[in-house]
C-alpha cells in the first residue's frame, strides 16, 4: 500500500482502519486526500484478508468538506477542469458503494458539505452524540450536487430540501432520528461500539454481505418487479456459495 501523509491505513483482525490525516485542516478534502482514499479503497477491495472497514478522521473533526485551496481552484478553473474535478469526487463516492466490504463511518466532531457526503456514502454511520452534520454549500452559492444523490436516499424529500436549502447543521441525535445515520453514541461508548460493530461484521459471511450490499444499492433505481427479479438472481447466486452451503449444513446438523 502506497504511503500518504494525508491518510493512515492499517489492518488488524480483518478490519481496515482508514483515517483522514489532515487534522490541522479539519481533514478537509483536497486532490491528494481524494486520490489517496480512492487508491486505498481499490487496494482494500482486492485484499482477501479485509472483511470490514472503518473510516474516521484524526483530530477533533471527521471532515469539513473541501479545503480552501480546493475552493480557490474551483473559482478560477475552466469548465473542463471543473468537470474533471467533480468526476474525481464522484468516483470516490461510487467506490464506497462498489467495494465489497462493508464500510463504517466513525464520526466525531463535524462532518460538513463533502465531508458529510463522505460519511453518508459509507454503509453504516456511527457518530458521537456530540457530532454535527450539515450541508452549508448554499451559504457560498454552491450546491451539494453529488452528495444530494446520497442524502435523498436516506431521508424524505422535504427534509432533504430543508437540509440543503437552509444550510444549517444538525446534531448526531437528530440525524439518527431522521435515519440519516445509524447510531448516535455517548462519547465514552463510541470507540468500543465502533470496534464491536466492525468485529461483528468480520464474523459474518463475506459473500452474503457482499451480495447483500450490491443488491441493496442496485435496487435504488429499479421498479418493484425489476427489484424482485434482481433478488431472484442474487438468491440463486447465494445458494451456490460455499458460505451458504456450509451454513445450511450446519443448521440441518444442529436440528438432527
Amino acid at each position: 500500500m502506497a504511503h500518504s501523509d494525508v491518510l493512515k491505513y492499517e489492518v488488524s483482525d480483518a478490519v481496515a482502519r482508514i483515517t483522514l490525516n489532515r487534522p490541522e485542516k479539519r481533514n478537509a478534502l483536497n486532490d491528494e486526500l481524494v486520490a489517496a482514499l480512492k487508491q486505498v479503497l481499490r487496494e482494500m477491495a482486492r485484499d482477501g484478508k479485509v472483511r470490514a472497514a472503518v473510516l474516521a478522521g484524526s483530530g477533533a473533526d471527521f471532515c469539513a468538506g473541501a479545503d480552501l485551496s480546493a475552493l480557490q481552484k474551483i473559482s478560477g478553473a475552466s469548465v473542463a477542469d471543473n468537470l474533471e474535478d467533480a468526476n474525481n469526487l464522484m468516483e470516490l463516492f461510487a467506490l464506497l458503494r462498489d467495494v465489497r466490504q462493508p464500510v463504517i463511518a466513525a464520526v466525531r466532531g463535524r462532518a460538513l458539505a463533502g465531508g458529510c457526503g463522505l460519511a453518508l456514502g459509507c454503509d453504516l454511520v456511527i457518530a458521537e452524540e456530540t457530532a454535527r452534520f450539515g450541508f452549508p454549500e448554499v451559504k457560498i452559492g454552491f450546491v451539494p450536487a453529488m452528495v444530494m444523490a446520497i442524502l435523498r436516499r436516506n431521508v424524505s424529500e422535504k427534509k432533504a430540501f430543508e437540509l440543503i436549502a437552509l444550510g444549517g447543521e444538525i446534531s448526531a441525535i437528530e440525524a439518527a432520528t431522521l435515519g440519516l445515520i445509524n447510531r448516535a453514541m455517548p462519547v465514552a461508548e463510541f470507540d468500543s461500539f465502533v470496534r464491536e460493530t466492525a468485529a461483528r461484521l468480520t464474523k459474518l459471511s463475506a459473500s452474503a454481505l457482499t451480495l447483500s450490499k450490491n443488491l441493496l444499492y442496485k435496487m435504488d433505481g429499479l421498479a418493484f418487479t425489476e427489484a424482485l427479479a434482481s433478488g431472484v438472481d442474487i438468491n440463486v447466486t447465494a445458494r451456490s456459495t460455499a458460505d451458504c452451503q456450509t451454513g445450511i449444513a450446519r443448521f440441518l446438523n444442529k436440528g438432527s
